[in-house]
């Protein structure tokens, strides 16, 4: 394994979805990449959370007791088996999910809690002082602070509207940092931090990256970027493929336009290095010239794109549809497309610590042109 990289996950939120981050980690745990830094939004927060916060010989076994949890009250499998069948156990689970919560997770909130009064001060649907117990279960936060990879985690605050990081280079995190960055309205609170509100990060940017991007440093990059939310696929058909699409456009965060732009700051960067290298000595000085060369990360990086792909049986409800069958499902489509990752051709190959940006996309199944 490369020792002159600085491995890093960048985890996109999605709720349901997070067991794919899950098991993307356990792939590459198992081909041995050691983690430097985590950074996260929502559900990417509780899986950075846990990864961080445990020795590397507990990581996998801790993620595993999260999602065994949050699944356990939907172990079922379907009584009949079949496209249509799968779709609709996924439906009612997640409206199973919807009525009474995911454990260790969140619960609804009594019926009189959610009626409008003066005197109510209830802010969302559900209950999250589940998750703040497991995440006291899992998540050792002492080691987090002090021995575990950074962590990055970000939300927004409610009363400007700024995306914030809370981040363990300069700040001791605690649960309310991880739970700041999931508390998506109206199904679930505000988190207080200081006299400060905040909501789920993904309000903002559902992805780290541009935060990794910024804060990168010195040393050579390898970013392996795990979205839960495809920015590309087909022509909706229906009106459920309508709410689904959506979904995945607004989430998705626009992750290959990020990839983009710093693409094309790299090449300003490098432009800018070519020119000042023709210019005479007392040009060499000259501010604008300087702004040209800061463009972009000081780093040569390297970004491996891993992307949840839509599965047949999912709808729009598949970011709150905590079955365990779909959690194995989901987990199982992270190990492959890692899998494949890193038995491809072109990763194999790849030049490491080359100066620049290189992008890898070689984990999904191509089964459609726009899918991709």
């Amino acid at each position: 394994m490369p020792a002159i990289e600085r491995n890093v996950l960048v985890l996109q939120g999605g709720g349901a979805l997070g067991a794919y981050q899950a098991g993307a980690f356990q792939r590459l745990a198992d081909g041995g990449f050691d983690v430097a830094w985590v950074a996260g939004i929502s559900i990417g927060a509780i899986n950075a959370a846990i990864i961080c916060g445990n020795p590397v010989k507990a990581r996998i076994e801790r993620l595993g007791a999260f999602w065994e949890e949050v699944t356990s009250d939907l172990a079922q499998a379907p009584w009949i088996w079949g496209p249509r069948p799968r779709r609709v156990y996924s439906e009612l689970a997640a409206a199973e999910v919807a009525m009474a919560g995911a454990p260790g997770f969140f619960r609804p909130r009594a019926p009189w809690e959610l009626w409008p009064s003066p005197l109510n001060r209830t802010l969302s649907i559900y209950d999250t002082s589940p998750l703040e117990h497991t995440l006291g279960e899992l998540v050792d936060f002492n080691y987090l602070n002090e021995k575990g990879p950074r962590l990055s985690v970000g939300a927004t605050d409610i009363e400007t509207g700024n995306f914030i990081y809370f981040d363990s280079s300069t700040t001791r995190l605690d649960v309310r940092h991880i739970m700041a960055s999931g508390a998506l309205p109206p199904g679930f609170p505000p988190v207080e931090i200081d006299g400060q509100h905040y909501w789920d990060g993904g309000l903002v940017s559902n992805t780290p990256l541009q935060y990794v991007m910024e804060n990168a440093g010195a040393e050579p990059l390898c970013i392996f970027q795990i979205d839960l939310f495809s920015a590309r696929g087909n022509m909706p058909e229906t009106l459920a493929d309508v709410q689904q699409r959506e979904k995945d456009i607004r989430y998705s965060s626009r992750t290959r336009l990020t990839t983009d732009r710093y693409r094309h700051l790299h090449a300003i960067r490098a432009a800018a290095e070519r020119l000042a290298a023709r210019l005479p000595q007392d040009l060499q000085g000259d501010p604008d010239l300087a702004m040209l060369r800061a463009a972009g990360p000081d780093c040569p990086v390297t970004l491996v794109h891993l992307i949840h792909r839509k599965e047949g049986f999912e709808g729009n409800s598949k970011d709150y549809e905590f079955s365990r069958l779909s959690m194995g499902e989901h987990w199982a489509a992270g190990q492959a497309d890692v899998g494949r990752t890193l038995a491809h051709k072109a990763w194999k190959s790849r030049q490491i610590g080359k100066d620049g940006l290189q992008v890898f996309d070689l984990g999904a199944r191509r089964t459609s042109r726009k899918e991709k």
